[in-house]
C-alpha cells in the first residue's frame, strides 16, 4: 500500500527523530556517528570503536558497507543546506576513508584512528551551530 507524501511528512512530524528540521538531522547523525564511531570504549585504553572499525575488518564487502553509512551522512549534511565546499570535504574523509581502509591490515589500523564519520559530524555541528542555533544540545 503506497502513501502519499502529504502522509508520509505527517507521520514523519508525529515521529520523533524523524522530520526533516535540523534538530531531527542532527540526532540522526548523531546517532549514526555514535554508532559508527563509538559503540563501546576499549577496556584499559580510552579509544571508542564501533562499526567503522570491527565491519571493516571484513574484506571489501565491510568497507563498502561502512563507506554507505558515511555518504548517508554526507546526504543528509546536503539536505541541510552546507556549502560544496563542506560537503566536499566530508566526501574526501568517507573517501580518504574507504580507500585506506581497504588495505589489507593497515587499512583495518586506519579504521581504528581514523574517525572520518567523527569528523564530518564536527564540519555539521559547526554549521548547524552558526545557521541553526536552535538545534544545539548541551552536554552534562
Amino acid at each position: 500500500m503506497a502513501i502519499s507524501q502529504d502522509q508520509f511528512d505527517r507521520l514523519a512530524r508525529d515521529i520523533p527523530g524523524f522530520g526533516r528540521d535540523p534538530a531531527s538531522i542532527r540526532r540522526r547523525i548523531e546517532a549514526m556517528e555514535a554508532m559508527l564511531e563509538g559503540l563501546f570504549v576499549i577496556p584499559g585504553t580510552n579509544r571508542r570503536v564501533g562499526l567503522d572499525s570491527l565491519v571493516g575488518l571484513i574484506p571489501v564487502v565491510g568497507d563498502l558497507a561502512t563507506a554507505a553509512m558515511g555518504a548517508w551522512i554526507v546526504w543528509e549534511a546536503r539536505n541541510l543546506g552546507m556549502s560544496k565546499w563542506q560537503i566536499t570535504r566530508m566526501a574526501a574523509n568517507v573517501g580518504v576513508d574507504t580507500l585506506v581502509g581497504a588495505i589489507p591490515f593497515a587499512g583495518d589500523l586506519f579504521d581504528f584512528l581514523y574517525k572520518s564519520n567523527t569528523k564530518n559530524l564536527r564540519i555539521i555541528r559547526k554549521h548547524l551551530d552558526r545557521h541553526h542555533p536552535a538545534t544545539a544540545t548541551i552536554d552534562l
